[in-house]
């Protein structure tokens, strides 16, 4: 009887992470439509000549000063971004926070 209630724990707890499997891609997909309707939501500010276009998914999109546009400042503020984004997501996942946390030991 007790083999039989380990092999019973064993399978229900296979059948849990396939069960964790299927909402980790379920998050993932909901992530990924969430990021594209963000990069859809966009703020313009000016001040002064200074004219600035950035999306919810923090992004410059352009920068213009008196009428020129600023591509150069605009690749290197995203470039920082993605890399703090980075070094971010990074922390989390050293500090036992993101995704990982989820998996519960299935990699």
């Amino acid at each position: 009887m007790a083999i039989y209630l380990r092999q019973q724990r064993k399978y229900l707890a296979m059948f849990d992470k396939v069960k964790q499997g299927k909402q980790l891609l379920k998050m993932r997909s909901e992530a990924k439509k969430l990021q594209k309707e963000l990069a859809e939501v966009t703020e313009t500010v000016e001040s002064g000549d200074v004219r600035v276009k950035v999306s919810a998914d923090q992004k410059v999109i352009y920068i213009e000063k008196a009428g020129e546009k600023q591509d150069d400042v605009v690749k290197t503020i995203n470039e920082a971004f993605k890399k703090v984004q980075k070094k971010a997501a990074q922390k989390m996942m050293e500090s036992g926070g993101g995704l990982s946390g989820l998996l519960g030991g299935m990699q």
